[in-house]
């Protein structure tokens, strides 16, 4: 079967354009923006791309053409998709019904930490010798790519809850049918498409409802909205996380940082787990990972050993590189509560160092302004702020800064947003700097690196 991709460069249409490839199918795709990492993965695997969206490319037709949900009406390949015979489908339902259909899935959701989660969680499996499947929106450092088919009846997904496409405004994840769900924490975000937190929590009760009895629901104890969820109607075993007696799962901190602590399963010890990685919403999401792994057999004590060799996910506090005492990471974070814990994970980490953030509000949620009322607060673990105003986000970050409780700047210019970073750094011993945006924000990355060499 041969099929076409629109909008295959976004990390879970890319990531399903490989599974598809590896499943034996022809798969070509066009995006607007053809850029590294996935068009580097998707030309690896052998798949054609096509810059744009000129509807010459269904000539001749593919069998079916799979529409990612950036894609809009009056999108010229789209309005020729729909005035021809092609059948097309939703992404998520293509992987429902070509792939999920007879798979154990473990689902990974939530309104923070599913990527980290669901790459946890795959690689546990990986370690027990269980050789799962799975689809990750991001790129997990255990592994070369983001989604493979894998040589098992268990599959990892990451469950998003962003609508599937603009013909089915359900969420991904009603499609996946999860007998392991995992419900890391729930707050309004995606407000492009949710009117409030109720239409959020409607579609996770949506998916509740697909679990079977058989299966389990795995969320933290304290999220109050998640409760509200759960007391809508729940029919499978849930098992808790939390800080009470009453929670199922519980931690003890051997490090304050979070690189070190003990996992306790009721009331007992099952394991210890030593790791690079810091901050209490990523203890949060190992816990919830040794919970769904031991659903399907993996002993706690294993399942921690996996997670000491865990490395993380590219653009989660991934370490880019340390150049005269100077340590850049790049950081997915773009909503206020990520920013937060974070930052806050960092400081816990390394101390008194300076701990410099350049933040990018490019998430649609961000753009609209919904959350920056919160943005000055969830800085407060680093030394200096600068905000990037982008072009064309119609609110301005200005109130944003005036309000900080840290010293913080306002750039609406790369090159001086570098200048800017690099005379902070310059009068400390040691210096963080945190990248945080779910984007390109410009190459600020690699240019930072470079002046940093340059001036080395």
């Amino acid at each position: 079967m041969h099929i076409h991709i629109l909008g295959i460069c976004g990390t879970f249409m890319g990531s399903l354009a490989q599974l598809a490839k590896q499943l034996g199918h022809k798969v070509t795709g066009c995006d607007a923006n053809v850029y590294p990492p996935m068009s580097t993965q998707l030309e690896n695997a052998g798949i054609e791309l096509t810059q744009g969206f000129d509807p010459e490319q269904l000539k001749p037709e593919p069998d079916l053409v799979v529409i990612g949900n950036a894609m809009s009406r009056g999108n010229p390949i789209v309005e020729e998709v729909l005035n021809s015979t092609i059948p097309y489908t939703s992404g998520p339902q293509w992987l429902c019904d070509h792939l999920l259909h007879d798979k154990w899935v473990l689902a990974a959701s939530g309104t923070h930490g599913k990527t980290t989660t669901a790459s946890m969680l795959t690689w546990i499996l990986e370690y027990a010798g269980m050789k799962p499947g799975y689809l990750i929106g991001g790129v997990p450092k255990n592994f070369d790519t983001s989604a493979r088919l894998g040589d098992s009846p268990f599959f990892v997904v990451e469950a998003d809850e962003y609508d599937s496409a603009f013909f089915d405004k359900r969420s991904k994840f009603v499609h996946y049918r999860p007998r392991t769900l995992i419900i890391n924490n729930l707050e309004f975000d995606h407000a492009d498409i949710f009117a409030d937190l109720a239409a959020i929590q409607t579609q996770f009760h949506h998916v509740v409802r697909t679990v079977p009895s058989n299966g389990l629901i795995i969320y933290p104890e304290s999220e109050t909205a998640l409760s509200e969820v759960i007391d809508q109607g729940c029919w499978t075993p849930i098992e808790t996380i939390g800080d009470t007696d009453s929670a199922h799962w519980q931690v003890e901190l051997i490090q304050t940082d979070g690189s070190q602590f003990s996992i306790r399963h009721r009331g007992k010890t099952v394991g210890e787990v030593h790791w690079n990685l810091t901050g209490n919403h990523n203890i949060n999401n190992a816990t919830a990972a040794i919970a769904a792994a031991r659903n399907i057999g993996v002993e706690p004590h294993t399942a921690c050993e996996a997670l000491c060799q865990f490395e993380g996910v590219k653009r989660r506090m991934e370490h880019l590189g340390t150049i005269n005492g100077v340590t850049v990471y790049d950081d997915f974070a773009h909503h206020p509560t990520a920013i937060e814990t974070t930052l806050k994970g960092l400081r816990a980490k390394v101390g008194h160092d300076k701990i410099i953030a350049l933040i990018e509000p490019r998430s649609n949620t961000m753009r609209m302004g919904v959350h920056k009322g919160r943005l000055a607060q969830s800085t407060m673990s680093a030394d200096d702020v600068i905000w990037y105003q982008p072009a064309d986000v119609d609110w301005n970050l200005a109130d944003v800064v005036n309000h900080s409780p840290v010293a913080a700047k306002l750039s609406s210019d790369i090159d001086s947003m570098i200048q800017d970073t690099l005379q902070l750094a310059g009068t400390a011993d040691k210096c963080h700097i945190v990248i945080m945006s779910n984007g390109g924000f410009g190459g600020v990355h690699q240019k930072l690196l470079a002046q940093l060499q340059a001036d080395k």
